[in-house]
């Protein structure tokens, strides 16, 4: 039996569907979004816009995702705007990471606590790390007590803490020579992440292979193989003890509706996906060009089409979050 405490349990149902699959919306964005919402417009986005969009996006979408993940600094009224059926991730990390000092240490949004985060109708706190697995001790060690400081947040809050990993090579800038060492470093840092001190209940990971570099799949030249992309897939599940869901990384719908089909071939029993861009993308343009009007539009179209899409992978492909402690039946919910 897996003893999991009532709140994290009740909340993680809240984060599912009625398959037990997180199937989660991602629009946690801040400075990439503003960026894109400006760019879409042709002049310099405001935080007032930023926080308008993400509002759309919520009101319009959730109705379709049993979960989206916001940040508390622009996506609080996006939040408030979500479908009563929709569980509420909040991001607890500040945007980016120092780039004038080594290791890509992150740090937390000082005025946020996961107190404050569960007082605002979060279901589950999202954390973010950068990590290579390879890199000296003394950087690495910074980011496992970053995580267990969070972890220890969230049990005595009972609320699932969901990790994000991303994976990176600082002595490595070409993406295709990066492709060869990124299973290793998603695999890796799964093993470290998934010691119970941590304290995560999901991993919010990238897929272990780059997915446009795998032969008879992606449109770049191939890296692997589709067995050898297989066997990398296999490794993950094989290594996390805990539930797990993949985020979309930036791909676009179709690449990303692809890789969680291919997923399921090669023997990975995830537990669901964040998916942000692949998602809305559309929308930021529409938006740029036709103010409200213009994304409400898109979004009630493409946008709920690209999720809809989705839900119909993910009921074929995913499994229950609980499917990885071998049932409900397997779990003893404790006070």
């Amino acid at each position: 039996m897996v003893k999991i405490s009532k709140g994290k349990f009740e909340f993680l149902e809240q984060l599912s569907d009625k398959n037990g699959v997180i199937a989660a919306l991602a629009i946690d964005q801040r400075g990439s979004l503003k960026k894109m919402i400006g760019a879409a417009k042709g002049s310099d986005a405001t935080v007032e816009e930023l926080s308008d969009f993400k509002t759309l996006v919520s009101k319009e979408l959730t109705p379709y995702a049993s979960a989206i993940l916001l940040d508390p600094e622009f996506g609080i009224p996006a939040g408030k705007a979500r479908a009563a059926s929709s569980g509420l991730l909040t991001s607890y990390e500040k945007t980016g990471y120092d780039a004038t000092e080594p290791g890509r240490i992150p740090d937390l949004l000082p005025n946020w606590s996961v107190k404050r985060i569960k007082e605002n109708g979060g279901t589950a706190v999202k954390l973010l790390v950068y990590f290579d697995p390879d890199e000296p001790d003394e950087i690495n060690d910074v980011k496992k007590a970053f995580v267990e400081r969070v972890g220890s947040e969230c049990e005595a809050e009972q609320i699932p803490l969901f990790l994000e990993i991303v994976t990176y090579d600082e002595k490595i800038s070409d993406k295709a020579e990066y492709a060869k060492v990124k299973p290793h470093k998603v695999i890796e840092s799964v093993k470290v992440f998934t010691e119970p001190r941590y304290g995560v209940d999901v991993l919010k990971l990238e897929v272990p292979v780059d997915m446009s570099r795998v032969e008879g799949v992606g449109e770049n030249e191939p890296v692997y193989s589709a067995e050898e992309a297989k066997k990398y897939f296999l490794e993950v599940e094989k290594t996390s003890p805990i539930p797990y869901i993949w985020l979309s990384a930036g791909v676009s719908a179709e690449l990303f509706q692809k890789t969680l089909v291919f997923a399921k071939e090669a023997g990975s029993k995830y537990n669901g996906v964040l998916c942000g861009r692949a998602t809305w993308r559309g929308g930021v343009e529409a938006y740029g060009k036709g103010g409200e009007a213009g994304a409400v539009e898109w979004l009630r179209t493409e946008g709920k089409k690209n999720i809809e899409d989705l839900n119909e992978i993910l009921a074929e492909n995913a499994t229950p979050w609980y499917d990885k402690f071998g049932g409900k039946d397997k779990i003893e919910v404790v006070d």
